[in-house]
């Protein structure tokens, strides 16, 4: 039985990680790559592997990928990022799930690698992630998109590699990026909170990585994670907090 699979992948200069990223997924026939008008190489190598490449504007995530979702037209996607790569145990998981599959979507566990290390505490595994769905569902979010699924959703056991931040500088740039997002998110919605929220939030967020995650038992790796996890919290919601003080006064 062949099975119906496309790959769905968004890229933005990603010539460091495209090659093998696509190398990962080279068994499946037809690659979407939907692309923000990337200035490296990223196109040229892509070509490598697939011709359907698209650019598009970046908006927001759930908006990039339900596009890419638009050019498909096989019964299931796999939605893959550039940093991330499948595993010869997943691929083989994969083909053999879809030849009998029992649910509308499958969640694949990812293993997190950052500063060289695999992050196995602080809550960065298992990380289950929707990646797997039949094609016509569509995502919905700003930040930390999901795919809306109505129907049942089961679990893959193989790993999908990521490769998150390249240093801490990435980092730091991504946390600036992705805390912007929620914090407008949390804005449309309406949300506030005050001083002692802001304070206290990211003192919890410390603990729960830290200490009830098992962060400690990374060393260094560890500590780093949960400090920065502690401020992306402090961040979003003095952004949140900056927006209900001016946006809402310049909108009055």
């Amino acid at each position: 039985m062949m099975i119906s699979l496309s790959a769905l992948v968004l890229t933005y200069n990603e010539e460091e990680n495209i090659t093998e990223c696509l190398k990962s997924i080279d068994w499946i026939e037809d690659i979407v790559v939907v692309d923000s008008y990337s200035q490296d190489k990223t196109l040229e190598l892509a070509k490598e592997y697939t011709n359907r490449i698209y650019q598009r504007k970046f908006d927001d995530f759930a908006s990039q990928r339900n596009f890419g979702l638009d050019q498909i037209d096989s019964e299931w996607v796999l939605a893959i990022d550039a940093d991330e790569r499948v595993t010869r145990e997943l691929r083989d998981e994969i083909i053999a799930k879809l030849k009998n599959a029992n649910a509308e979507g499958y969640k694949i566990p990812r293993k997190n690698y950052f500063l060289g290390k695999w992050i196995k505490y602080c809550g960065w595994y298992p990380d289950y992630t929707l990646r797997l769905f039949k094609s016509h569902n569509r995502y919905r979010g700003l930040v930390h998109e999901g795919v809306d699924i109505e129907g049942k959703i089961d679990k893959l056991h193989n790993d999908f590699i990521h490769y998150t931040y390249r240093d801490l500088s990435h980092y730091l740039s991504k946390i600036n990026q992705y805390t912007s997002l929620d914090a407008e998110k949390k804005y449309k919605a309406g949300k506030k909170k005050g001083i002692a929220y802001i304070i206290l939030r990211p003192i919890a967020e410390f603990i729960k990585k830290f200490i009830i995650k098992k962060g400690f038992l990374l060393g260094v790796s560890g500590l780093i994670v949960s400090v920065l996890s502690s401020y992306y919290q402090f961040l979003k919601y003095i952004k949140l907090w900056e927006k209900n003080q001016f946006e809402s006064g310049r909108e009055r």
